[in-house]
């Protein structure tokens, strides 16, 4: 098999990658110190004197951090002591055997953005009593909160939906499947990392304009999508066979609340029996989903004066009682690795993806470490750009963020840059990109 290209780094002037390492890596971490320095008397008055030594310990690690990401400093190895340190110093010292300092600017992209994080994650460790906090929940749930009008609009949509989902025909369940999916889809733009903590919700109705997106939709492979679905319709009623789709999930706020909407639909409609959410096991890239984020989101539905909001919130709340929806939380999502590595790291979570019958890998970090973040051709099959990472029929659902695409026709990205500059970056375009387990 032919070597796949270099990751896409920082090395490169110019590139997104230098410049989400230069600029937004850092006014990140500034406004991570920001928030810490407002919180102090939160703190104090939550921990007493211990919880303001602690923000102030914080403090220092992260602006320590700040100035070794800015001067270009060599990567150095966790020392927190959690379960993940030993395969991240085991990752470093692998790259410590390609080049001979890895450092911010030199290394993968990929891999120096999700070290930033974990080094966030390292800072908070070492300070008890403020180990457990989630430096980026009032981002997320403020992204929740400004994304009332459209999470309510949708809310309104799917109860009429289920309303009348038992005297649907098979076209109509389509139709329903296929808005849905892209309202799924367009729900990844609302990503705070890409925005570096700049508030960007969901202000107008989800299901407004699909029409006028479609044209953005570079890939769309909704009807394979479709016919692994449709499947399960086709077999036998009777059969006991349990057909599982898993989503490996992206951002919390208005993103997770549509892939809550698609997943009850899916649930409702018979299409799959089971769903299995994938997310964060710490706080990640802001607006990553984690278990508090999923609850968060189930009990202020619940709490709702808005009629479908609240039966929904309660709707969801019984299907992660009953094993309807199962979530998980593994440490892979959180390494630096790229996927087609994860059965070799993480078997028992490969074998738990090889049970599902389709996969959903929600926003742009599932894609980057879907494709290794490589400086693919864009005519590059996405298969291939997978490198045998196979474990079910999976589909991509990304709003293009980083500098990569890959399954592109011949000339198509040279008329996208030619109109658009940007075309990668912004947010503007996306794909529904499949690949079947039999590739």
């Amino acid at each position: 098999m032919e070597a796949p290209p270099e990751p896409l780094s920082a090395s490169r002037v110019g590139s997104f990658a230098y410049l989400t390492v230069k600029d937004r890596l850092p006014k990140i971490l500034t406004q991570i110190i920001d928030r810490l320095h407002r919180s102090r008397a939160k703190f104090h008055e939550e921990h007493g004197e211990e919880g303001s030594e602690a923000d102030k310990k914080i403090i220092s690690l992260l602006s320590k951090l700040r100035n070794e990401l800015l001067t270009d400093k060599p990567i150095t190895p966790l020392t927190d002591g959690r379960p993940d340190v030993g395969e991240w110093n085991a990752y470093l010292e692998a790259q410590r055997c390609l080049t001979a300092m890895p450092s911010w600017f030199t290394s993968a992209w990929l891999y120096v953005e999700c070290y930033m994080y974990r080094r966030v994650q390292e800072a908070m460790a070492l300070c008890p009593p403020l180990n457990d906090h989630d430096v980026f929940s009032e981002l997320k749930q403020k992204s929740f909160f400004d994304s009332q009008k459209a999470i309510i609009s949708l809310c309104d949509h799917l109860g009429e939906v289920l309303n009348k989902i038992s005297g649907l025909n098979k076209d109509e369940v389509k139709k329903e499947f296929q808005q849905l999916l892209q309202v799924c889809l367009w729900g990844n733009k609302c990503d705070l990392s890409i925005s570096a903590g700049k508030d960007n919700p969901q202000k107008a109705s989800p299901l407004t304009g699909l029409n006028d997106l479609k044209a953005k939709i570079l890939i769309d492979d909704t009807e394979a999508v479709w016919a692994t679905l449709e499947d399960k319709l086709k077999k036998n009623p009777s059969s006991t066979q349990c057909f599982r789709l898993d989503i490996v999930l992206d951002n919390a706020g208005f993103e997770l609340f549509t892939d809550l909407v698609l997943a009850e639909f899916l649930l409702a409609s018979k299409l799959v029996d089971q769903i299995h959410f994938h997310g964060k096991c710490m706080p990640w890239f802001i607006s990553d989903v984690t278990k508090e984020d999923v609850n968060f989101t189930v009990h202020l539905l619940m709490a709702s004066n808005h009629r479908w909001s609240s039966k929904l919130g309660a709707t969801w709340r019984s299907h992660l009682q009953d094993g309807s929806w199962v979530y998980h939380d593994h440490m892979f999502w959180t390494f630096p690795h790229e996927y087609c590595s994860m059965e070799a790291i993480a078997p028992d979570l490969y074998a738990e993806l090889k049970r599902s019958n389709l996969i959903l890998f929600k926003g742009d970090l599932n894609y980057r470490k879907l494709t290794g973040d490589r400086q693919w051709d864009h005519t590059t099959a996405f298969e291939t750009a997978l490198q045998g990472f196979h474990p079910s029929a999976l589909c991509s659902l990304r709003a293009l963020k980083a500098d990569l695409q890959v399954g592109l026709q011949p000339g198509m990205a040279e008329i996208l840059t030619a109109a658009d500059p940007d075309w990668m970056v912004s947010g503007e375009y996306a794909v529904i990109q499949f690949s079947d387990a039999k590739q």
